[in-house]
């Protein structure tokens, strides 16, 4: 017996479990961070607006958006359905998001994300958090990553569609 013989079924046992637990954690972000925007649609796009990178309307009609996208995000992600497309559109939400923190801290400026509410300028002698700002995001877009590799998981609509088996279950590829 070879060590690899040993770690692939545990793998093939692990690896849906891993994604399910990637799926839900992931749409916990997006409902948390759209759930804390939309009752105040305002103020997320004065958080946008904070950034810098867009013309004040642009920036005040994309914060009153990205709640809602974000919720959306969520709940697709949470029942499973269109996993890998919600993964895409997660990945490429969170690469936008990095790289507006990385274009602020770069640029100096002194503001919150307004990843989960909130957002704008801070108050004098608040400082902000770019470096874990940046990792945290980097953290949920490895989640991204595992969902575009494996979506199709326990407690999914996608795994329902498919007729109730996982690939490794009908040794399909997904």
């Amino acid at each position: 017996m070879t060590l690899t013989t040993g770690i692939r079924p545990r793998w093939r046992i692990a690896q849906p479990w891993i994604g399910l637990a990637a799926r839900l954690g992931l749409a916990a972000v997006w409902i948390v961070a759209g759930g804390s925007k939309v009752s105040d649609l305002a103020a997320s796009g004065y958080a946008v607006n904070a950034y810098q990178v867009m013309p004040y309307d642009l920036a005040m009609v994309i914060g009153a958006a990205l709640p809602f996208v974000e919720l959306a995000l969520g709940v697709l992600l949470l029942v499973g359905l269109a996993t890998r497309l919600s993964a895409v559109f997660s990945a490429a939400l969170l690469v936008v998001f990095i790289a507006g923190i990385i274009s602020a801290w770069a640029r100096g400026l002194n503001i919150d994300c307004g990843c989960f509410g909130g957002g704008g300028e801070l108050a004098a002698g608040q400082s902000p958090t770019y470096g874990t700002e940046i990792l945290r995001d980097v953290g949920f877009l490895v989640l991204a990553g595992i969902l575009l590799i494996w979506p199709r998981t326990p407690l999914s609509v996608d795994t329902w569609l498919a007729g109730g088996t996982l690939p490794e279950e009908n040794n399909e590829q997904s």
